[in-house]
C-alpha cells in the first residue's frame, strides 16, 4: 500500500512540474499496453487466472499461512516454545509482535494482490469480450467472481470481528475497482453481502459450463461450481442463515462427487498412502514446493526435532478420544508420526508415483472438504435426528462408532459439542479450526497457552497492517 501511495504522489508532482504534462498522459503507459496484450487472447486470460491460483497457493496464503502454518498455530494445533520456536508469538496471541505483524501483512497484501488481478480479468472480460468464446467467457468470469468473493471472505474472517459479535463493525474494503472508493472499509454485514453477490453470480455462471457437473473431479483444483457453493454455505452459516447454509451444503453432499476416502488407501504403504483424503476435497490448491517447508521445516520427526510443529502424544490421545471411542479412528492411526512422546502431523507427507500434476498428492493443499459440509448440515438441520445422522456419516467413515439416537444424544448442546470435536479432529493443520472457534465466539479453547486464564474476542481480531491504516484515510 505504501509504495502505491508514494507512486501516485510522485506522479502528481511530476505532472504539475510540466506545462505539457497532458501530452505525456496521452501516451499509453507501458502497463496499459502490457495489459492489452495480455488480454488479447483466451490464453492470456487463462494465464492471468492461473497467476491468481498461484498467489492463493503461495506460502503467504493457503500454501502455508492460511493452512498448516500461522492460522493453525492460532488454533493451538502445535506446542512450541522458546526464543527460536516456530509461531511462539502467534500461539500467545502477541499481535503487536514482529512475527504476527509479518504474517498478517503477508496475508493482507497477497490477498489484495490476487483481488486486483481478478478485477483486471473481470474488466477485460467485458472490454475484450470478442476474443473469448461464450463458454470461455462464462467459465473465466465465473471463476474470477467466485475467487473474489472467496478472498474477501478470507480477509474478513481474519481482520474483522465475527458476525455474531459485531455485524455492523467497520471491517475491510471490498475492492471491485482500483479507485478511491475501493479504499472505503465496508461493515462486516456489507462484506458478507457483497461476497454473496459475487459467489451467487459465480455459481450461476459455472452451472452452465463447469465440467465438474458431469463428473470431472479434477476441477477440484479450480474454483468450480461446488467450490462456490461451499463458500456460500460457509458465509450463510457465518451470518446465521441456517436454512440456506443447510440446503447449500446438502447440494454438495448430494452430488455424490466427493465420496468418503477408501480406508484401504489411507492405511496403505507410505509411498501410496492418501493422508489428504483426496476424493473428499471440493476445492484444493497446488504448490510444487510445499515439501520444502511442510516436511523439512515443520513436521520432521526424525533425529533432532526441536522447534518442529508437534504436540505431546497425550494431547492427541485426548483430542481423538483414544481411550473411549477413537482407538480405531483412521485419522489418529494414519495422520501422525511419533518420536519420544511427541506426535507430528504427517498429513502433508505425501509421495507420488505419477508425473501427472493433477494426480500428485505431494503438491496439494485442502481448502474445502465435503466433511465440512456435513458438519454444516449437522449444525443447521431442523431435526436433531438429521444432525446426528450427518455426524455419524463422518464418524463411521473414520472408523469411529456411531452415536446412538438416545434422548441424551439428541440434545442440541450435546450435538454441538460433538461437532466441535469433529472440527478439531478433521481440520487439524488445515487452518479452519481457528475460524470455527471465532464464528462460535468460544471463550475457552483446548491447549491455550499456559497462564492464559481467559480467551476473549480480542484474541480473534487480527490487526490490519499499519501501512493500510496510515495511508488509507477511511479508517
Amino acid at each position: 500500500m505504501k509504495s502505491i501511495h508514494n507512486y501516485i504522489l510522485i506522479l502528481s508532482i511530476a505532472c504539475l512540474s510540466f506545462q505539457g504534462c497532458k501530452k505525456y498522459l496521452d501516451i499509453a503507459p507501458k502497463s496499459s499496453v502490457a495489459e492489452e496484450e495480455m488480454f488479447a487472447s483466451e490464453i492470456g486470460f487463462r494465464q492471468t487466472l492461473n497467476g491468481v491460483y498461484s498467489t492463493i497457493a503461495s506460502r503467504n496464503l493457503y500454501g502455508d499461512n492460511l493452512s498448516m502454518g500461522f492460522v493453525s498455530a492460532l488454533a493451538q494445533n502445535y506446542n512450541t516454545s522458546g526464543a527460536s520456536g516456530l509461531f511462539v508469538k502467534s500461539r500467545n496471541y502477541d499481535y503487536e509482535s514482529a512475527e504476527v505483524i509479518g504474517y498478517t501483512g503477508q496475508v493482507w497484501s497477497k490477498a489484495y494482490n490476487g483481488i486486483a488481478g481478478l478485477n483486471n480479468i473481470l474488466k477485460f472480460c467485458e472490454q475484450n469480450r470478442s476474443v473469448l468464446t461464450d463458454e470461455a467467457y462464462t467459465e473465466i468470469k465465473g471463476e474470477a467472481l467466485g475467487l473474489r468473493g472467496f478472498l474477501h471472505f478470507e480477509l474478513l474472517r481474519m481482520f474483522a470481528p465475527s458476525f455474531i459479535v459485531s455485524p455492523q463493525a467497520k471491517a475491510i474494503p471490498y475492492r471491485v475497482t482500483i479507485d478511491q472508493y475501493s479504499q472505503v472499509p465496508a461493515t462486516v454485514t456489507e462484506v458478507t453481502e457483497l461476497a454473496l453477490q459475487d459467489l451467487l453470480q459465480s455459481a450461476d455462471l459455472l452451472k452452465k459450463v463447469d465440467p465438474i457437473l458431469t463428473g470431472s473431479t479434477e476441477r477440484r483444483y479450480k474454483f468450480n461450481y461446488y467450490a462456490a457453493k461451499g463458500v456460500l454455505a460457509r458465509i450463510y452459516l457465518y451470518r446465521g442463515d441456517q436454512a440456506r447454509a443447510y440446503s447449500t451444503a446438502k447440494e454438495i453432499v448430494d452430488s455424490g462427487l466427493f465420496p468418503f476416502v477408501d480406508k484401504s488407501s489411507v492405511s496403505a504403504a507410505a509411498g501410496t498412502k492418501d493422508r489428504l483424503f483426496k476424493s473428499e476435497l471440493v476445492f484444493a490448491v497446488r504448490n510444487r514446493n510445499i515439501q520444502t517447508w511442510a516436511y523439512d521445516q515443520y513436521f520432521t520427526f526424525y533425529g533432532s526435532f526441536s522447534n518442529r510443529l508437534s504436540r505431546p502424544e497425550a494431547d492427541f490421545k485426548t483430542l481423538y478420544e483414544v481411550s473411549t471411542v477413537g482407538e480405531g479412528d483412521i485419522r489418529w492411526l494414519n495422520l501422525f508420526e511419533d518420536n519420544q512422546g511427541f506426535k507430528f502431523p504427517s498429513k502433508f507427507w505425501q509421495t507420488s508415483s505419477t508425473s501427472i500434476d493433477s494426480l500428485r498428492l505431494d503438491h496439494m493443499i485442502p481448502v474445502i472438504r465435503c466433511s465440512e459440509m456435513r458438519y454444516i448440515m449437522a449444525e443447521t438441520a431442523t431435526s436433531a435426528e438429521e444432525a446426528l445422522n450427518q455426524l455419524n456419516q463422518v464418524r463411521l467413515a473414520r472408523t469411529v462408532p456411531a452415536l446412538p439416537a438416545t434422548v441424551g444424544n439428541l440434545d442440541r448442546t450435546f450435538i454441538q459439542n460433538e461437532i466441535t470435536k469433529e472440527y478439531q479432529k478433521e481440520m487439524y493443520a488445515e487452518g479452519q479450526l481457528f475460524y470455527y472457534y471465532k464464528r462460535r465466539n468460544f471463550t475457552d479453547i483446548p491447549f491455550k497457552p499456559v497462564g492464559m486464564t481467559s480467551f476473549s474476542t480480542k484474541n480473534y481480531l487480527l490487526p490490519i497492517p499499519k501501512d493500510e491504516l496510515e495511508f488509507n484515510p477511511n479508517y
